[in-house]
């Protein structure tokens, strides 16, 4: 008699964004820039009414700014919807108290119990699978050091990556960074 053990990875499952995939900027009180920011796509901050630095930051049309209004709300509202489709899916690897930096990783569900650092360059590899989907989840925070980088290899898309964020995202000076950020607090983008 013998016996195989298989254990099965669950899929990581992007969660829809809805309304707020048009946004490159989404704040829940405030949205404060400094210096000559560029904004692909649209800006916007509900149920707080405060967008200071634009100018000098722009937002490129056909972009536009939504202060407190039903469009930002209903933004706000999918991102929460996201947000909790993204915390609620279950750990393939758990990473916490590793470095990002050089890693490679392969598509799934990564975890940290507390904050997560970067520092260097993190290399996903979608492995062929232009619809391969990473999904980090991050009890506290995540900062990543000045000059991080995350690249995407072998097909997949900035689209299909998600970082789930208990508190606040801080990237350093000059990162190189993809993915779609939900943090709960604050994401400050250094120069």
């Amino acid at each position: 008699l013998s016996m195989a053990s298989f254990q099965t990875l669950s899929a990581a499952t992007a969660p829809s964004l809805g309304t707020a995939s048009s946004f490159a900027v989404l704040g829940g009180s405030t949205v404060t820039n400094t210096g000559p920011t560029v904004i692909n796509g649209d800006l916007g901050v509900s149920p707080g009414s405060a967008v200071t630095g634009f100018p000098p930051g722009i937002v490129v049309p056909p972009g536009t700014i939504h202060v407190a209004d039903a469009v930002a709300a209903g933004a706000q509202s999918d991102t929460s919807i996201a947000y909790n489709s993204l915390a609620g899916q279950a750990c393939n690897f758990t990473l916490t108290g590793q470095d990002l930096g050089g890693l490679t990783l392969i598509p799934g569900v990564y975890c940290f119990s507390s904050s997560a650092q970067l520092t260097g360059a993190l290399t996903l590899d979608a492995q062929g699978n232009p619809g391969a989907v990473f999904i980090f989840q991050i009890a506290s925070t995540l900062t990543t050091a000045s000059n991080s980088s995350v690249n995407i290899i072998n097909g997949g898309s900035a689209c299909d990556l998600f970082w789930q964020v208990g508190s606040s995202a801080t990237l350093g000076t000059t990162t190189s960074f993809l993915g779609n950020i939900l943090a709960l607090t604050s994401i400050p983008l250094n120069t």
